[in-house]
């Protein structure tokens, strides 16, 4: 969670994955000290595909969240994002507002399963 925190504020962009701009992949990967690739398109909509870059990644699915783990929601109906469960919200990279938030409560998408480490 810390780590998650401590990047609220930074830029948003496509693919970044550095403090200089994050997408939420690279949000995700920087926050539970991952690496992760580029070549990945999260508007396909193909949740299997997601869910074996997760499993890639060293993640695993929970049936029950705890603070610190990634939740994959869909917020359209072609495209998934990642976002980090605080207990009380969710820290993401929000592409509308232009930088990683923390907001609280629930998710304002489709929760399609949690994932932790």
């Amino acid at each position: 969670m810390a780590r998650a925190r401590a990047l609220v504020g930074v830029p948003f962009r496509l693919h970044g994955r550095s403090r200089a701009g994050l997408d939420c992949v690279g949000l995700a990967a920087l926050a539970m000290g991952r690496t992760a690739h580029c070549a990945y398109g999260l508007r396909s909509g193909d949740v299997g595909r997601a869910e074996q870059w997760l499993r890639a990644a060293g993640l695993r699915p929970v049936a029950q969240e705890q603070p610190g783990d990634l939740a994959l929601v869909r917020p359209g109906p072609l495209q998934l994002h990642l976002m980090i469960g605080t207990g009380a919200g969710f820290i993401h990279a929000h592409a509308g507002i232009g930088r990683v938030v923390e907001m609280p409560g629930a998710s304002p998408w489709p929760v399609i399963g949690w994932w932790t480490l």
